[in-house]
C-alpha cells in the first residue's frame, strides 16, 4: 500500500515484479480484465480497464487518462480552474496492488483503486486519495489527531443467487416462483438475507413504488397470491400495493429496524403520497414490534416529528434535506423537525455519496444546525450546558448505536 513515506504514490520499487506475479495468479483463476477506478471531484466514478496481462505495465508506467474529467460537474456541465481543465497531458493511473480485489459479482474481473500522478511524477492536485493522505498526516503532525474512518453508504441486502443489483422480491421473481408460493418463498428469502453477518436493519422504498396511502392491514394469503400472479406476469419493479403491504408486514416479522424513505426524493416519487402521516393506522397496528426509521422527511418533517412523539418505536432523520438546504438553512429544518420530537428519537444522517466532501458538508450542516438550536436553549436557560452536550451525543451517535444495537467499539 502507498504510504506517507513514499515520495510519490504509485510506481514503487518492487511493484512491477509483484504485479507480474499477481497477473499470472489472476489469469490462472480465470480473470481476464482489471478495472482501475477513482472517484472524481463531482462524485462520479471514472474507470479504465486493462487486460490482466498488462498489470505489470500499469504498475511500471501507469495508465493514461485525461485530467479534463475533474472539471465535469455531476450534470455533465463543465467548469474550469487555474489548476484543472486542460485536456492535454494525460495523467497516469497507478493501481494500488494492496487493494486489488476479485469481483465475485463479475466473474472474470478484478478491481483496484488508483493514485493519479502527473507525467512529471508529481501527485495530481485533484487526486482524492493523495489529498486524504495529506490531511491525515497533517492532523497527526500538527494536532496529534488520528482518524478512525468508515464508509457511509446506502446498501441493500439481496440473495447470492440473484442477478446483481436486485432486491429480494425481484430476486425471488427472477429465480422463478409460482404465484401461490410467492409469499412463502419471499419470506424465506428475506430471512436468509437478514441472517448475513453485519445486517442491522432493512429498508423499503415503498414511497417511490406505491406511496404510503395503503390499506394498513396485513394482506391475506389469497390477496398476495392474486397480486403475485399479476406482477409475475407483468414483470418490472415491485409496485403492486398488495405486495408492498406484504413486504412491510414481512419486515415487521424480521424483528430488525425498518427504514422508510419519506418525502422528497427522485422524480419517480409522488410527493403527496410519501407523507409519513399516511402510516398512522399501520403504526397503530404494528405498535410494540419494531423500530421504524423515517428517513429524510422534507417537506414533512413536522408530520414525522408528530409520529415520533406519539409512537414509541418511531425515529427520524433529515439527512437528505440538509444536503440540499446547506448549512445556512439546516438550523431551520432541524428546528421544525425537533419542535416535538423527543431528542432520543433524532438521528444524524448525511445521506452522502461519492466524494469525501459530501460527507464532510453533511456533518457540518448537521453540527451547525443542532449546535445553534441547543445553544439558543442554553442561552434562555431552557437547557443546561451538560444537557445540551448530552443531546448532541444522543443525536450524533448514541441514538443510532442504541436502535441498531451497535457494539461499544463502533
Amino acid at each position: 500500500m502507498t504510504t506517507l513515506a513514499d515520495s510519490v504514490p504509485g510506481g514503487r520499487p518492487g511493484d512491477v515484479e509483484r504485479a507480474s506475479a499477481l497477473s499470472g495468479d489472476l489469469s490462472a483463476r480465470g480473470v481476464h480484465g482489471i478495472v482501475l477506478s477513482y472517484v472524481d471531484t463531482a462524485g462520479i466514478g471514472r474507470v479504465k480497464t486493462i487486460p490482466t496481462a498488462r498489470l505489470s505495465a500499469a504498475a511500471a508506467w501507469g495508465v493514461g487518462m485525461s485530467p479534463v474529467f475533474d472539471t465535469f460537474l455531476a450534470n455533465d456541465s463543465i467548469v474550469s480552474t487555474d489548476v484543472l481543465g486542460s485536456p492535454d497531458g494525460d495523467l497516469r493511473l497507478y493501481p494500488d496492488l494492496d487493494q486489488l480485489t476479485l469481483l465475485s459479482a463479475q466473474p472474470g474481473w478484478a478491481w483496484a483503486p488508483v493514485d493519479r500522478i502527473t507525467q512529471d511524477g508529481e501527485p495530481h492536485p485533484a487526486c482524492a486519495r493523495t489529498f486524504l493522505r495529506r490531511v491525515v498526516e497533517q492532523a497527526a503532525r500538527q494536532h496529534g489527531v488520528t482518524f478512525r474512518a468508515a464508509v457511509e453508504i446506502e446498501w441493500a441486502v439481496g440473495l447470492a443467487s440473484a442477478p446483481g443489483g436486485e432486491f429480494v422480491p425481484e430476486a425471488v421473481a427472477a429465480a422463478g416462483v409460482e404465484p401461490g408460493e410467492y409469499a412463502r418463498t419471499f419470506e424465506a428469502a428475506a430471512w436468509e438475507a437478514v441472517r448475513q453477518p453485519g445486517v442491522v436493519a432493512v429498508k423499503s422504498v415503498a414511497a417511490y413504488r406505491t406511496g404510503f396511502d395503503l390499506d394498513p392491514a396485513r394482506p391475506t394469503e389469497g390477496q398476495v397470491t392474486e397480486a403475485a400472479g399479476r406482477w409475475l406476469a407483468r414483470g418490472g419493479r415491485l409496485a403492486d400495493p398488495v405486495l408492498v403491504r406484504h413486504l412491510l408486514w414481512t419486515a415487521v416479522g424480521l424483528g430488525l429496524p425498518l427504514q422508510l424513505h419519506t418525502g422528497f426524493g427522485d422524480n419517480d416519487i409522488r410527493l403527496h403520497r410519501s407523507d409519513p402521516a399516511h402510516l398512522t393506522d399501520w403504526l397503530h397496528l404494528t405498535s410494540g414490534t419494531i423500530p421504524v426509521m423515517l428517513l429524510h422527511c422534507w417537506p414533512y418533517q413536522r408530520q414525522a416529528a408528530c409520529l415520533a412523539a406519539v409512537f414509541e418505536p418511531v425515529y427520524l432523520d433529515v439527512g437528505l434535506t440538509l444536503h440540499h438546504v446547506g448549512p445556512g438553512r439546516a438550523r431551520a429544518v432541524l428546528a421544525e423537525a425537533t419542535e416535538i420530537t423527543p431528542f432520543r428519537k433524532l438521528l444524524y444522517s448525511s445521506d452522502a455519496y461519492g466524494v469525501a466532501e459530501f460527507h464532510l458538508l453533511g456533518a457540518l450542516a448537521f453540527r451547525r444546525g443542532l449546535a445553534g438550536l441547543v445553544q439558543e436553549r442554553v442561552d434562555t436557560d431552557e437547557l443546561s450546558l451538560p444537557d445540551a452536550l448530552r443531546i448532541a451525543r444522543w443525536a450524533g451517535r448514541d441514538n443510532a448505536r442504541r436502535v441498531y444495537r451497535f457494539s461499544d467499539d463502533i
